[in-house]
């Protein structure tokens, strides 16, 4: 082989395990909650400074009989680089200690991922626990799986509303090794105006692993090394208070990076307050929220759901990232196949 020959084909090979991701760790799962158990409860995303609102999530903690343990840091004021080392001290004290259970985020708001190339994911692998949050936890979702692979839970934070359906579902995913089994939203009360518009935007069925969050977080870490991979997986995606104009652009850029076309199935939750605003020379267009996610969701090949109450939204399912799934679109069920905890 000639010099530059070899040169040529030594440096494709070199680029290529340059850009090839890392190999991800095996699925690992948390033991199941019990009655009793001690959890911790961290702020990795905004702090919560309002008193009342410790004595609501110590309250929520004790009625699914559990001891809350608040993280050292917690209600902490700090400056900016302070405090993203208190929330990852916090994370790993959690994860560290013996006593504690399970690790549940008190609130979701902004600045989680600022905390994801200082996380011991080592530390989170040799013990793993119940890890459960929605919204901006969405970054620690998608890098605890991909860097510890640990099936964690996107669910209600401990200041959610937990509606009967809510606290069914929660109770079921965080305290049984059961698999969840099919999911769907909850009864409707008014047959002729339903509270949660549920269809199917693309017909079908599909099969996968189950990975998603946030529509805006799953944007964020795109281009970095916890990037989502949607490879043959279930991808589900939410958000709140968004503009339609902004979810066109997100769900845009997942479109052209692949990530929907990579999908087994895609399951569209609920965009809570949602759509267009006050007049801006920003919201101009003529297209509205659905018209936007079915013009964009209809040129996938995959099977895609929407309406499913997940994220922000009284009535929420807790759903296991991480394990088989199975996506019926015209049924209007998404089926937990395999247990979530040992």
């Amino acid at each position: 082989m000639h010099r530059r020959q070899f040169l040529a084909v030594s440096g494709i090979g070199a680029l290529a395990a340059a850009v090839s991701p890392a190999a991800q760790p095996d699925l690992i799962k948390p033991h199941a909650l019990k009655q009793g158990d001690t959890v911790g409860l961290i702020t990795p995303s905004t702090p919560m400074m309002d008193p009342d609102r410790t004595v609501v999530v110590d309250r929520t903690m004790r009625y699914f009989d559990l001891k809350p343990k608040w993280a050292a840091n917690v209600g902490r004021r700090a400056n900016f680089a302070d405090a993203i080392e208190h929330r990852v001290a916090d994370l790993h004290a959690m994860f560290a200690d013996p006593q504690v259970r399970g690790v549940f985020c008190v609130r979701g708001g902004y600045g989680a991922g600022q905390l994801l190339d200082r996380i011991d994911y080592d530390l989170i692998r040799r013990n793993p626990k119940v890890f459960i949050g929605y919204s901006d936890i969405t970054a620690l979702h998608l890098a605890i799986q991909k860097k510890a692979g640990l099936v964690t839970f996107h669910g209600p934070i401990t200041t959610s509303r937990f509606t009967p359906y809510t606290q069914d579902c929660y109770r079921r995913a965080l305290f049984s090794t059961a698999p969840l089994g099919a999911l769907t939203n909850p009864p409707e009360t008014n047959a002729l105006r339903p509270a949660h518009s549920l269809r199917a935007i693309r017909p079908g069925k599909a099969r996968g692993r189950l990975i998603g969050g946030n529509l805006s977080l799953v944007c964020a870490t795109m281009g970095t090394p916890y990037e989502i991979d949607t490879q043959d997986r279930i991808l589900f995606l939410e958000d709140v208070d968004e503009q339609t104009y902004n979810v066109d652009r997100m769900l845009t850029q997942l479109r052209l990076a692949g990530k929907l076309d990579q999908a087994a199935g895609i399951v569209w939750g609920e965009c809570s307050d949602c759509g267009v605003r006050d007049y801006k020379p920003s919201t101009s267009s003529p297209f509205g929220l659905s018209e936007t996610v079915d013009a964009i969701f209809k040129t996938v090949k995959t099977p895609v759901l929407s309406g499913l109450t997940i994220g922000h939204t009284d009535d929420q399912l807790t759903l296991p990232v991480g394990v088989m799934a199975s996506l019926d679109a015209d049924r209007g069920t998404l089926t937990i196949e395999e247990a979530a905890c040992v």
